[in-house]
């Protein structure tokens, strides 16, 4: 609620200080790769960036000193649990702290504690800000000459035809999501994207959405609100502003459960750093997901000569 009040969350960023990007990771476990971010963020200027962490209250996560993360556990963060709308609910909190903690916040980055970055910190900032080819579905217009863009989009992933999408849709009742959500307008997308400062805000201030998507499912298999609720928001409020793709790379083979596939240790390699960050919409892929919390060590022995050399 604070966060929506005019005068403390204005969409324009403040003049006074270089736009930053907002790292809001959602955990329910410790920062298995806290090591790795912390040699990510080493060479970042202080004024380009803000860290904000959402950790399950329930679980008995370790709090880091003496690292970047020291003192960034947002308060009053709420239980979560997979395939419900606490994951909604918890990453809104991190929108909405981050909206009031700084108004240079430009760019908000959601991940999880089994994410990695797969390029630096000044690679991944020129790339939201100042690249001139970086999205490749961008139309010229949307670049000054300089290459700087006149009109900032959010990377998030949306999808019109999934093969369940008519399950996901009735999962709380047949007619429960009309008239606000009609089927046509409902989509399906990744839960860690990146959101412009003017959308953070369209999601915090939504309610209307929001009161369908935190309704319960009777049908818990096809229930995913946190990989609908985003992507449908802003398809349906502002879907030129949206590039409909993420910048976290995925793997989707071999699913488990509705898991992605988890990398293992021994798959750790400069080739598997390259081949995650191929993409046929921008330059490269900024993150990736899903690695095992072993694969730590091999993740460092790679992160200055392969994983943050740009």
């Amino acid at each position: 609620h604070r966060a929506t009040t005019p005068s403390l969350s204005s969409s324009h960023l403040s003049s006074s200080s270089s736009p930053k990007i907002a790292f809001l990771f959602l955990t329910n476990s410790d920062l298995h790769f806290l090591p790795l971010w912390n040699r990510f963020f080493r060479t970042a200027k202080t004024s380009r960036y803000n860290i904000y962490v959402h950790a399950d209250p329930t679980v008995n996560i370790t709090r880091p000193t003496k690292s970047v993360f020291d003192d960034r556990f947002i308060p009053n963060a709420k239980r979560t649990f997979r395939a419900s709308a606490t994951l909604i609910s918890a990453t809104r909190r991190l929108l909405a702290t981050a909206i009031l903690d700084d108004p240079a916040n430009a760019y908000f980055a959601v991940l999880s504690q089994y994410c990695i970055p797969l390029h630096s910190f000044n690679y991944i900032y020129r790339s939201l800000f100042t690249a001139k080819t970086f999205d490749l579905t961008s139309n010229s217009s949307d670049l000054t000459q300089y290459g700087v863009r006149v009109k900032y989009k959010s990377f998030i992933e949306i999808i019109s035809k999934e093969p369940r999408l008519w399950k996901r849709y009735v999962a709380r009742g047949r007619f429960v999501m009309m008239p606000e959500v009609p089927f046509e307008d409902f989509r399906v997308g990744s839960q860690f994207f990146v959101l412009t400062r003017k959308h953070a805000l369209l999601v915090v201030k939504d309610r209307t959405l929001w009161r369908k998507f935190k309704l319960p499912c009777y049908r818990a298999s096809e229930c995913y609100p946190e990989e609908h609720y985003f992507p449908t928001l802003l398809s349906m409020q502002d879907p030129d502003a949206v590039t409909r793709y993420t910048l976290t790379r995925v793997n989707w083979t071999g699913t488990v459960a509705g898991h992605p596939y988890m990398y293992k240790p021994k798959e750790v390699s400069a080739k598997l750093i390259y081949d995650l960050r191929k993409s046929n919409y921008s330059s490269s892929y900024l993150f990736a997901r899903k690695f095992s919390p072993d694969c730590l060590k091999p993740l460092m022995g790679i992160a200055d000569s392969v994983i943050l050399r740009d």
